[in-house]
């Protein structure tokens, strides 16, 4: 029944001169994500439109899956197209609509018509009268309620005529790309693929660095991030994912520390790492899934202690949530089955029974001076010896 698909989008209708490029960017995005789904798309703008109108045979549930992964869509509505032929033909083509998507079935409805092409014969009001009477006619178990119906059966006349009723949310946000691009440091854990769908939905372009640590994490561990990345890519587009191999570095630190600061200068050598690779991609920032007080490397202090080694920012957008929130977000996106796999990643190895939930800058750098001797040569060995692999949806 359906053709085409109208797009709706939510803070790009404000953009003033620039709207056009966030619309542009939408557009290339929806472009994207449907080269996933089965059959072929032509995707417009249109008078503040954005349509998607399939060219031929499509799966109908694969095309709304899709188009439910792109950031920038505040909702959007499956469409039928009618050929402008006169209020008969419109009339003829509405009571078809009606009857295949809701039948006799008892329920409230308002018809509510935009006449975007102003020299049709007919006005706005008098369009959504007389459909609204002729849908009386032939259903009658309908009733007519124009203040809270169940159902709204919107007509368009522009060029052509667009029928809908069925609004579908979309993720909102802003259009992949409109707002530069981060550094995601990502785990097998909950939180991290979370923080990452929640910057990129805000309009940022991500890539990713994964602390891998053979022989104590395995391979199956590694591709349980992979896999968390390909999930978080149905959203954002191409990940490129880069896999350090971090074990002799938190071998030299567990050598050569106190047992308490471990997992503090074991993670700011991490964000060491990762802004390396977030200067030489164009990055603008690091991004972590780090929620205040969630454990001892994550109080104020810990936060504060580790910041210090970056010279870019860095985003926490679960920040202020807890668990629980961050739990359900994880459903809602899909990556909380493969987070709670039970393949540990480098962050649970080596973790102190009584680590330091205080810790004191200097006193941490003061620790660090202990590995001046390798430290370095590590780091560059770890960033050299990396490992890239492009994450696709």
């Amino acid at each position: 029944m359906y053709q085409a698909f109208l797009v709706k989008y939510g803070e790009i209708g404000v953009k003033g001169k620039n709207r056009h490029l966030f619309e542009d960017a939408l557009i290339h995005q929806i472009k994207y994500t449907l080269k996933q789904a089965e059959g072929e798309f032509l995707v417009t703008k249109e008078q503040g439109r954005i349509y998607v109108e399939a060219q031929g045979e499509f799966d109908y549930e694969e095309t709304v899956a899709s188009l439910k992964t792109v950031f920038g869509i505040v909702a959007f509505c499956p469409v039928v197209i009618c050929p402008e032929e006169g209020f008969e033909q419109l009339s003829r083509d509405m009571l078809q609509y009606v009857g295949h998507a809701y039948g006799n079935r008892e329920l409230t409805f308002k018809v509510h018509t935009r006449r975007g092409k102003k020299d049709y014969p007919m006005e706005s009001m008098e369009i959504s009268a007389e459909l609204g009477g002729r849908i009386l006619d032939a259903f009658p178990a309908m009733k007519v309620d124009v203040h809270h119906p169940q159902v709204m059966f919107e007509v368009e006349i522009r060029s052509r005529i667009f029928l809908y009723s069925e609004v579908i949310a979309g993720p909102g946000g802003m259009p992949m790309g409109t707002n530069g691009k981060a550094m995601l440091l990502l785990s097998g854990g909950i939180d991290s693929p979370v923080a990452g769908y929640m910057v990129a939905k805000r309009g940022v372009k991500i890539d990713a660095t994964y602390f891998h640590a053979p022989p104590y994490t395995s391979e199956r561990a590694k591709q349980k991030v992979v896999d968390l990345a390909k999930i978080v890519a149905r959203y954002t587009g191409p990940i490129y994912l880069k896999v350090v191999n971090f074990t002799d570095i938190q071998l030299y630190i567990y050598e050569q520390c106190r047992h308490e600061e471990l997992t503090i200068i074991m993670r700011r050598y991490m964000m060491r790492i990762a802004e390396h690779f977030a200067q030489e991609t164009g990055s603008l920032g690091l991004v972590t899934g780090e929620s205040i007080g969630q454990v001892a490397s994550q109080t104020m202090q810990s936060l504060a202690a580790t910041n210090a080694v970056c010279t870019m920012p860095v985003y926490r957008p679960l920040i202020g949530f807890d668990k629980q929130e961050i739990v359900d977000l994880s459903e809602k996106i899909g990556t909380y089955e493969t987070s709670i796999q039970p393949f540990e990643d480098c962050c649970t190895i080596f973790v102190a029974k009584h680590p330091v939930t205080k810790p004191n800058l200097n006193i941490i750098q003061n620790s660090e001076k202990k590995l001046a001797e390798k430290i370095e040569e590590l780091v560059k060995e770890a960033i050299d010896s990396a490992e890239t692999i492009i994450v696709e949806p």
